[in-house]
């Protein structure tokens, strides 16, 4: 189905939780969030039928997301269950990859087929400070399982941040030297303000190419990065730039929140509920969400802030 501008809507993600096991500075409060009443969160059957529904307008590509997924206890059986339905040609799943070591096998088995793990940073010390709880060895034993899994992307996500880890943007970069991956920088957005990023936070994602003089041009995959390959690399890098350089015209994506809500746009605070609502009901609020996609999301920047209303892990990463 398209939108009022002509885009195609093609790319479901799906949050299934707001729980996460670490409390990364970006995404969400150090004292976590919230625990809602389970009553008030999409059940395993609501999900799937959303997707069905999503499927059934057009929708091929889905993305479970969280907070953290692999905390949900029937994550495996969610993945695989979305990934039988009809018109559904890829299932693929976000996550911090602490979980990875008990799980990579058994979603690759339900139907995975693309794990993008977050990794912002190589030093041991840095990644205790931005995950607050988390260790770096627990995260790289996750993208070592994944690689064992054999899923037929990984990718690595790694939040771009001033003063932060711009310093280590050669080193994340030669990941993709020495594993068969693709690594992502994504400019940081202005969504949740726990003051602990200023201004000099939010650098452009050109800042990367500044770094690595040597990276060529590599064969555009249709996504929303802008990608490029150091020299004799396995995988590519890919330049993910909503601040600095938005890409909402090329924008083919919906975002189901884990109560319920459908977002058009993540930074718009209009959202369509579908909690409670049985398949016909659904379809016709995910039509509604599609024809209500805005132009664009409007200016984002330190002082400009996102109008998304919700931390990024009561949204979905």
């Amino acid at each position: 189905m398209k939108d009022l501008y002509g885009r195609s809507i093609t790319y479901l993600r799906m949050s299934v939780t707001e729980l996460c096991n670490l409390r990364c500075r970006y995404c969400m409060p150090e004292e976590g969030v919230e625990k809602k009443e389970h009553e008030n969160m999409l059940t395993e059957e609501e999900m799937v039928c959303a997707v069905q529904a999503a499927a059934s307008l057009g929708v091929s590509k889905l993305r479970i997301t969280g907070g953290e997924p692999l905390v949900k206890k029937n994550i495996v059986s969610i993945c695989g269950r979305c990934a039988q339905i009809p018109g559904i040609r890829e299932v693929c799943i976000t996550t911090n990859g602490l979980l990875l070591p008990q799980l990579a096998k058994p979603l690759r088995e339900a139907g995975v087929s693309r794990v993008n793990m977050s990794l912002d940073t190589l030093d041991a010390g840095k990644f205790a400070y931005i995950s607050r709880v988390g260790t770096l060895d627990r995260a790289l034993a996750g993208l070592e399982a994944a690689l064992d899994a054999g899923f037929e992307k990984i990718k690595l996500n790694a939040v771009l941040i001033g003063g932060f880890n711009d310093d280590e943007i050669p080193a994340l970069a030669e990941l993709t030297r020495r594993y068969p991956i693709d690594l992502r920088f994504i400019e940081l957005m202005p969504m949740y303000d726990s003051g602990d990023f200023g201004p000099e936070a939010y650098i452009p994602g050109t800042a990367v190419l500044e770094k690595l003089p040597e990276l060529e041009k590599a064969e555009q995959d249709g996504g929303v990065a802008r990608l490029y390959r150091l020299p004799g690399a396995q995988g590519n890098i890919g330049l993910i730039s909503p601040v600095s350089a938005h890409f909402c015209a090329e924008c083919n994506r919906l975002r189901l929140t884990a109560d319920g809500k459908l977002k058009p746009c993540l930074h718009s605070s209009d959202e369509y509920t579908v909690k409670g609502l049985d398949y016909e009901g659904m379809r016709a609020q995910f039509e509604a969400a599609i024809l209500g996609k805005p132009r664009w999301h409007g200016e984002l920047s330190a002082t400009s802030r996102s109008q998304a209303g919700r931390n990024m892990n009561q949204i979905g990463g």
